[in-house]
């Protein structure tokens, strides 16, 4: 029989990871979830991605250029005129708004890290890819400071699953900004 080509295989894993971290957790995901969930053989998945870090590597960098997206879209970091404070209390507040299935699985495969060392360096890429336009703004460690009162804010929302309060969360950035 002859091998069909199919091009878009590896992505439709790598989308079916991050149904199956969403729905059951990263004690979930296997290659054989990942391969049911995607309606592929499970061949495919090991072929693709030969461990089960590579595939969560793979997801961990498509969550993270979703938020990466959100930021762009809002183009508020760039604009020298722009409030920082209010920009990122606003872009925390997008991103937190409606649904947090999103967000709580992007924060699981970014707290996986902790165990996973594969996947500590795409874990930093988020945290560098923010700061670095912050830095433009600021300075590195005020950036630096920033990226870590946005991650604070979002656990505790997460966490506790209050309300987003976009007056208090501008209020802390505006301090550490100075």
């Amino acid at each position: 029989m002859p091998r069909r080509h199919d091009p878009e295989r590896r992505q439709r894993i790598i989308d079916a990871a991050i149904r199956v971290v969403g729905a059951k957790g990263i004690a979930g995901l296997s290659h054989r979830s990942a391969a049911a969930e995607a309606d592929v053989p499970l061949g495919s998945t090991t072929y693709h991605f030969a461990t089960l870090d590579e595939l969560l590597v793979a997801a961990l960098r498509q969550a993270n250029e979703g938020f990466a997206e959100v930021v762009a879209s809002r183009g508020g970091l760039e604009d020298p005129h722009t409030d920082l404070a209010a920009e990122l209390a606003g872009l925390m507040g997008e991103w937190l708004s409606g649904d947090r299935t999103g967000v709580e699985l992007e924060y699981e495969l970014y707290l996986a890290a902790l165990r996973r060392p594969a996947l500590r360096p795409v874990a930093a890429e988020w945290a560098e890819g923010l700061a670095r336009p912050l830095a433009r703004r600021t300075d590195p460690a005020t950036a630096r400071a920033l990226v870590a009162v946005i991650d604070g804010i979002c656990l505790q929302v997460l966490l506790t699953g209050a309300a987003y309060d976009e007056a208090y969360a501008r209020e802390v950035l505006g301090r550490v900004i100075g």
